[in-house]
């Protein structure tokens, strides 16, 4: 006679089975999901120049694939489509980004610095006169700062909608000079628009925008009517040095070496997080990067931000708008969207 022990364990076994079997099964056609609609997307975004052909192209892979992973689902279909999808990542591979295109004005230009001891010069510094976001004057200048000025970093959050999202960059506060913002941007030529889809799959290459702040934070605020908030960093000045050394470093490797821009791993806040790592103010992961719009909490938790007041109190007095709009281009453009703020360096 079976023992009741014995059966329970041989029924607990079977369902374990079934729902490893089940969790694998799950897996497998995800993972074929993944992969036709991560071919089907890179052959639409490739570099061909035709739309018709990429759209075209798109679509037959798709069919061919949704056909012989889930209604033929025979040896020689599966490993036709195989051989097809691999053909798709060389190609997709053999896609290198480029400086040589044609850009739209407001990314027209790549900066460059040239360290000499304590002395940084940058060239390219972005300084435009906007009568509207869409008309505007171009100009380029070139900015000498001292390292040992540089005395804080302010980091900004800027919507262009509301929600979770949002884009985020940086300013190098100094004692002797107006501050030098830097925005991690996609570099979109002259007929494209920003996808975040697109931006999954070498459509844009990645720039460094260096500017002043009048340009840089006045666009978002005075013409795109986009909410800004700005805040200080709590960190110390040879932290902020080290930080914009990194900076710098990677404006220069740009300049000699295009890449693309991608949304989860080469991007505005991605990049930030990525470098506070490397000058040991280690951030540790928060889906908050990713959801930049709430990066502004996740720094407040961590003691990153001034703690003086209430985070609410905080982010309410962070909204610059108002301070910027009434400040124009005034040549105080910086000291007047910082007058209400709480200032607690740390």
């Amino acid at each position: 006679m079976r023992s009741p022990r014995t059966y329970e364990s041989r029924v607990w076994k079977t369902w374990l089975w079934k729902l490893l079997h089940a969790g694998a099964v799950s897996l497998k056609h995800a993972l074929q999901v993944l992969v036709v609609c991560w071919g089907t997307l890179a052959i639409y975004f490739s570099n061909l120049p035709w739309v018709w052909a990429r759209a075209v192209l798109a679509l037959a892979f798709a069919a061919f694939g949704i056909g012989a992973l889930w209604f033929v689902r025979r040896p020689r279909a599966v490993a036709a489509f195989a051989v097809l999808f691999a053909g798709v990542v060389v190609w997709w591979m053999t896609i290198h980004p480029s400086h040589d295109r044609s850009w739209r004005k407001e990314v027209a230009v790549m900066p460059r610095a040239t360290i000499e001891g304590d002395r940084v010069r940058i060239t390219g510094v972005r300084n435009f006169d906007y009568e509207s976001q869409d008309d505007f004057t171009p100009r380029y200048k070139s900015r000498e700062v001292a390292l040992s000025h540089l005395i804080a970093v302010d980091f900004y959050i800027s919507y262009w909608m509301p929600g979770p999202i949002g884009h985020t960059f940086l300013s190098f506060v100094f004692d002797n000079a107006p501050p030098l913002s830097v925005s991690i941007e996609v570099r979109p030529e002259i007929t494209e628009g920003y996808s975040p889809i697109a931006s999954l799959f070498k459509q844009f290459e990645l720039i460094y925008v260096v500017g002043e702040e009048r340009d840089i934070v006045g666009l978002r605020t005075n013409h795109r009517a986009e909410d800004v908030y700005l805040y200080r960093i709590r960190t110390t000045p040879e932290n902020a040095r080290q930080l914009f050394l990194v900076y710098l470093q990677r404006i220069n490797q740009l300049a000699d070496h295009p890449e693309f821009y991608h949304l989860l791993s080469n991007s505005c806040t991605i990049n930030i997080v990525r470098y506070a790592n490397v000058v040991g103010r280690p951030l540790p992961f928060d889906v908050r990067h990713y959801l930049n719009g709430l990066a502004d909490r996740a720094l407040y938790r961590e003691g990153r931000l001034s703690t003086t007041v209430p985070f609410e109190d905080l982010r309410r007095r962070s909204l610059i708008n108002e301070a910027a709009q009434s400040s124009g281009s005034a040549p105080d453009f910086s000291e007047r969207i910082r007058a209400s703020l709480p200032i607690d360096s740390g």
